[in-house]
């Protein structure tokens, strides 16, 4: 469960007296995700969530992510707004740590996507990319290709621990990566994060998306190759080619891929791989003590690291 962070009634209740929300009813925390402190806040005036701002999300970063919101629920996209407060600002505090009230959003995520469930999260991810056009803010992608290496320095022995000779084998595929980045692109704003369960679904349509706090400006296509990547592989660790047209048939229902877009999806899958690979590895060494968190495996990412390694065209459909 995704809690570091506890609060008391006490605290709550002080928090809640700066809305015109009523006085809370409940607070769980929500077991999913990592990064942050989450719970589902009932009131007297509706059902909520609450996030408390932990870890990798900078202060600085946060106005980007909760005006993104705000900018996209305004232009018709599905996702959880930010509740202003009484006199409008949408950045509260808690404990010392920023955070933010957003709307629920109905719909549920899926466990095991299957190929329909893809082809409407990539339509969903299309549309996405068209509402955010126009946002007047700016936030660069802090995880991106420039900052693996140094993400991955110091992660050598950890790496190591987890399969002997990986270290090596990450180093090579850095190099490689940084040799055949593609530059110049088509971008915008991009989710970065666009996993099944930061995607809801209702009656089998695409309901809506979560979990905003890594969004930045990047290219389109990298934020296509972050979704191939969770949406296609099977628990085996085989890449489904047929969720994977899929996928990209939804997005291209909304905004067709250029060429260039399409012929970069392979390193662009192998490079998205690695970066979840590298933020796992940090993490799985890094989890507080006492914090109620499930860390994510690593080696499902250096699974995935491996496929794209062995066959680079895969994510062209074979």
């Amino acid at each position: 469960m995704a809690v570091y962070t506890d609060i008391t009634d006490e605290e709550l209740a002080g928090l809640l007296a700066d809305f015109d929300l009523g006085n809370a009813l409940s607070l769980k925390g929500v077991a999913e995700g990592v990064e942050n402190s989450n719970f589902l806040l009932e009131t007297e005036a509706g059902r909520y969530f609450l996030t408390v701002y932990e870890r990798r999300v900078r202060a600085d970063d946060l106005p980007f992510f909760l005006e993104l919101l705000r900018w996209i629920a305004a232009r018709g996209f599905p996702s959880a707004t930010p509740i202003p407060d009484r006199e409008g600002r949408l950045l509260k505090e808690v404990r010392g740590k920023p955070c933010a009230i957003v709307s629920f959003l109905s719909g549920l995520a899926v466990r095991r996507p299957n190929a329909a469930h893809c082809r409407e999260a990539g339509a969903g991810l299309a549309r996405l990319h068209l509402a955010a056009q126009g946002f007047p803010l700016s936030r660069l992608n802090d995880l991106g290709q420039g900052a693996w290496a140094g993400l991955f320095a110091g992660l050598g022995q950890a790496a190591d621990g987890l399969k002997p000779g990986l270290a090596t084998t990450i180093s090579s595929d850095l190099e490689l990566l940084a040799l055949r980045w593609p530059k110049d692109l088509p971008s915008g704003v991009i989710h970065a994060d666009f996993f099944p369960d930061n995607v809801f679904f209702a009656n089998g349509k695409f309901a809506g998306a979560i979990d905003f706090y890594f969004a930045c400006v990047d290219a389109f296509a990298y934020d296509i190759a972050i979704a191939l990547n969770a949406w296609c592989f099977e628990p085996d660790g085989s890449f489904n080619i047929t969720s994977a047209r899929q996928l990209v048939a939804g997005y291209e229902s909304h905004r067709k891929l250029s060429d260039l877009e399409r012929s970069a999806l392979p390193v662009l899958a192998h490079g998205a791989a690695m970066r979840f690979f590298l933020t796992r590895l940090h993490d799985w060494g890094a989890t507080p003590q006492g914090a109620l968190v499930r860390p994510k495996d690593p080696l499902e990412y250096e699974r995935k690291l491996a496929v794209h390694r062995a066959s680079p065209d895969l994510v062209l459909f074979g």
